[in-house]
């Protein structure tokens, strides 16, 4: 699954820091996420969406080999 986390994070200047504080995570965990090694709960992913001020399907996006696991 690919994800805009951090292109939605520049444009709403946020770091990885105050998205996890705001949501209740770790820093890493929005690393591990961003970077494709960990996919979020629904409700983690809308957490997301909501601080971003944008739809859960604007930030995560399924990808081709989603479809075969």
């Amino acid at each position: 699954m690919k994800n805009l986390i951090k292109l939605e994070r520049a444009r709403n200047n946020i770091t990885q820091a105050d998205l996890a504080d705001m949501v209740k995570v770790s820093r890493q965990t929005i690393n591990s996420i961003e970077t494709g090694r960990f996919i979020p709960s629904a409700l983690l992913a809308f957490k997301i969406a909501h601080v971003l001020q944008s739809s859960v399907d604007e930030i995560f996006q399924l990808e081709e080999s989603d479809w075969s696991e």
